[in-house]
């Protein structure tokens, strides 16, 4: 009887969306891990090798805690799902709904990096100001289509390889509550 209690559940939280993904980097790999409240986890694959300036910045600014409690404050869905972006530490004690244009950062911009990745669905990208590919800093976008008319315009330093389900989820004002960097 506990048994089949217990396989309900656990059917009724898969269906609910709530289980975890989970990703364990192969051996060389750094990844990113995101945990967004309420919502679940996404893990980045960094592309260490291709964008090592970029992947660099962007793990000392986790180690820093630098993302911790920020809130995304781009999720683009209309009229397709487009991207969701985060990186902005103004976030983290304003709200998203601000008059303001969410374009702070750590103050450290990176160099653009050919990293020889598309913007497909799943990729991560460091994002910029038009019309400068120099000005990446520590707001990065995730991508829910492919947007070619992105490429060469931003470094892609990553790709989501679990969790794409919580990134569609996301909303506007979502919390990331914690960023790791997971080494295999």
């Amino acid at each position: 009887m506990v048994r089949a209690v217990l396989i309900a559940l656990i059917f009724a939280i898969a269906s609910l969306g709530l289980a975890q993904t989970t990703y364990a980097p192969k051996s060389g790999e750094s990844v990113m891990k995101l945990v967004v409240e309420g919502r679940g986890e996404v893990y980045i694959l960094l592309h260490t090798k291709k964008a090592p300036k970029t992947t660099s910045h962007i793990i000392g600014l986790v180690r820093r805690g630098f993302y911790n409690t920020q809130r995304f404050h781009r999720a683009i869905k209309d009229p397709r799902p487009f991207l969701v972006q985060i990186g902005d530490p103004a976030t983290k004690s304003g709200s998203v709904d601000d008059k303001r244009e969410w374009e702070g950062g750590s103050g450290t911009s990176v160099p653009f990096e050919d990293s020889g990745f598309g913007n497909v669905a799943g990729a991560v990208g460091l994002a910029t100001f038009k019309d400068d590919r120099d000005s990446g800093d520590s707001q990065f976008y995730i991508l829910m289509s492919a947007s070619r008319f992105l490429n060469g315009s931003a470094t892609v330093f990553g790709k989501v390889v679990a969790g794409m389900d919580v990134v569609r989820k996301v909303a506007r004002g979502d919390k990331v509550t914690s960023v790791t960097i997971l080494r295999g």
